[in-house]
């Protein structure tokens, strides 16, 4: 009797079943998104002294025009590559593209450390973001693809802290280079030479990483339906040529009211995490001079760190939390707790030491919690031939959107009144993350569809 208890135990725990094979996908594409984590904050660590290096004396007279427009054309870019890479990894493999994915960022991003004019470095930023953006997407994909029910929504939460670590790896090495700096006014250079690493990654992911079955089969059976809504249109297709997935998404009636409701809270998320995050430096810093602290400057990136632990812890913990309460809840208290740590950051927070204690708990929702169901809720909504297509539809076509916000900072700033005024007005977009889950289906314990 104490045997089969024992037995009974064991099975209930969420990793059983998961084979060498698994671990590897969750390994191949944690660490590209790690990557990604890195080069995303190397662009904003590295801003200064490489804006210094590449602008014109002309250009100089306006830094925080030209700072706006390479951080604006490389989430362009990113964006733009998120969406035709996940619209590829639908026809041509999800390992497939995260091969080139990761291989050409790496490339492009060591390109970055040698460009000398200002135009030269945004083209490079754009086609790294080009390069990068579709990692996301493919990895989620496969990792959904290829885990058992009762442990993929953890391994997504675990392939989604990487972008954390990824963050935080580059904000260790940027303050170690800047330390040092061994190039002197050049040392920025550094940074994205360390970018191009992830190139030797590829040879790992092509010897430890299978393609997915459940896609390659769908495939060759010609399951092109976009939901299991519309049970008939297989059949229908079949006879056909393929549908284009981007299309799917819009013609079929489910689809498209998954995808639209999925997009709002995709801005929601973008929208709410920009004005959060990008500001939060900044408000830090003054905080830090109006009390008269030495080394104000230094605030900005330890609330950043801060920021950004308390977004892991969510990671980590999503998976198991969204399990258990729900993946709709789970989205709903999300935005709440987005809403209320926003009130309290920008609002009742008014000291360095209070604002080092509220910043982890803020990234815990709005960086952690508000970005991690992306990664999986989605795919557990539409078919796997469409599947890569509406993930990075939904992630990326927000970026799009969201890309002029850093252009326009100062004036939106000023037009509200300040960083507080202004971040306050724009997390207040929460609120509509906290109605609109309760219209899409609860996905919990119903298994991914083919």
């Amino acid at each position: 009797m104490e045997h089969g208890q024992a037995a009974v135990g064991t099975r209930s725990r969420w990793y059983d079943g998961l084979t060498a094979m698994h671990w590897r996908v969750l390994r191949a594409s944690f660490l590209g998104w790690i990557f990604d984590g890195y080069e995303a904050l190397a662009l904003v660590v590295v801003l200064g002294p490489m804006l210094h290096s590449v602008l014109s004396p002309a250009q100089a007279a306006s830094p925080t025009i030209y700072a706006g427009l390479v951080i604006g054309i490389t989430l362009l870019g990113w964006g733009a590559g998120g969406l035709i890479g996940g619209i590829l990894a639908d026809y041509v493999g999800r390992k497939r593209m995260m091969l080139w994915s990761v291989f050409l960022y790496a490339v492009l991003s060591g390109l970055t450390a040698f460009s000398q004019t200002f135009w030269t470095l945004c083209a490079l930023r754009f086609l790294t973001g080009l390069a990068m953006g579709s990692e996301w997407s493919t990895g989620i994909a496969l990792l959904s693809e290829t885990w058992p029910e009762q442990a993929r929504a953890k391994g997504a939460g675990f392939l989604q802290s990487g972008f954390g670590w990824g963050t935080l790896i580059a904000a260790v090495v940027w303050y170690a280079l800047s330390s040092t700096h061994p190039l002197g006014a050049e040392t920025w250079r550094l940074m994205f030479v360390l970018g191009a690493l992830p190139a030797f990654f590829v040879l790992y992911i092509r010897r430890g990483v299978n393609e997915s079955e459940k896609w390659q089969r769908a495939v060759r059976e010609k399951r092109w339906s976009a939901t299991n809504a519309q049970p008939g249109a297989d059949a229908a297709q079949a006879a056909g040529k393929r549908p284009f997935t981007l299309a799917q998404l819009f013609s079929e009636r489910e689809a498209l009211r998954r995808t639209l409701i999925l997009l709002v809270l995709s801005i929601v998320t973008t929208v709410g995490w920009w004005a959060i995050s990008s500001w939060l430096p900044t408000f830090t810093v003054a905080l830090a001079k109006a009390e008269g602290l030495p080394d104000a400057l230094s605030w900005g990136s330890k609330v950043s760190i801060s920021y950004t632990v308390g977004a892991i812890v969510a990671y980590l913990l999503a998976g198991f939390i969204v399990d258990a309460i729900g993946r709709r809840a789970f989205l709903s208290l999300t935005f709440v707790g987005s809403l209320l740590t926003t009130f309290i950051t920008y609002r009742l927070t008014s000291s360095v030491e209070a604002m080092m204690i509220v910043a982890p708990i803020n990234g815990f929702f709005t960086l952690g919690c508000a970005y991690v169901w992306m990664a999986i809720y989605p795919c557990e909504l539409f078919n796997v031939t469409v599947r890569s297509t509406a993930i990075s539809f939904v992630f990326n076509a927000a970026r799009l959107i969201a890309w002029v916000f850093p252009i326009v900072a100062g004036s939106m700033i000023k037009s509200f009144g300040g960083v507080s005024q202004a971040a306050l007005a724009l997390g207040s977009v929460y609120l509509i993350g906290i109605v609109l889950p309760w219209f899409l289906p609860e996905t919990r314990g119903s298994g991914m569809p083919d």
